[in-house]
């Protein structure tokens, strides 16, 4: 949760930054009817989301306005990613749509919490939700290009796991955090914080 001083620009903030203006093309391959192209750029897209991390960590530029950027290219690419699917591929979606429902809300009801609570998207970045996002997005590949179903139904069980721990956290902290890995450590943070007003 320490973060050198914040700086708009750098490499993993472009990365992120690039990553949020993949968005647009994702929706223009979905609209066109191109599965192929939108499947490309999504595999891309997700290549960015590990590409910032790292380099961020490798660089020594981890700062709070990257988490923040990162997590809005998140929010903005999975969103995408639900709205596509419904325009590419409607007869799976349908078929499949408990899964897929439990997914998304899985996705947006941490987020929606985390607005409610301190008026802006939670930066978290829980192993949670790395793994539950991880193992969608192989899912969602494999579903929707045709291969295999069962892997995206287990999605949903990581993703209901990541999504109760992220709104676990949100109702533990006082005020907003950033890189809050597991709701473990929000406890921790929350007893220091007790123990640092009681001694006060």
């Amino acid at each position: 949760m320490r973060h050198k001083k914040d700086q708009i620009i750098n490499l993993p903030n472009l990365v992120s930054l690039v990553r949020i203006l993949l968005a647009p093309a994702l929706f223009y391959f979905a609209v066109t009817q191109q599965p192929d192209w939108y499947i490309g750029i999504l595999i891309l897209a997700v290549f960015t989301d590990v590409l910032d991390g790292f380099l961020a960590r490798s660089l020594n530029q981890i700062t709070a306005m990257g988490s923040r950027l990162d997590s809005w290219g998140d929010f903005i690419i999975y969103s995408t990613m639900a709205i596509c699917a419904w325009i590419l591929w409607p007869g799976i979606i349908q078929q499949e749509q408990f899964y897929f429902i439990i997914i998304v809300l899985s996705f947006t009801l941490p987020v929606i919490a985390g607005i409610v609570k301190f008026r802006r998207i939670i930066s978290y970045h829980t192993w949670s939700v790395k793994l539950a996002v991880a193992v969608t997005i192989v899912g969602y590949i494999l579903l929707f290009t045709e291969t295999l179903v069962w892997p995206f139904r287990i999605a949903v069980l990581f993703c209901l796991y990541a999504a109760i721990e992220e709104i676990a956290i949100t109702l533990l902290i006082q005020r907003e955090l950033v890189d809050v890995r597991t709701v473990w450590q929000a406890l921790k943070y929350k007893r220091n914080r007790r123990k640092s007003a009681a001694n006060h």
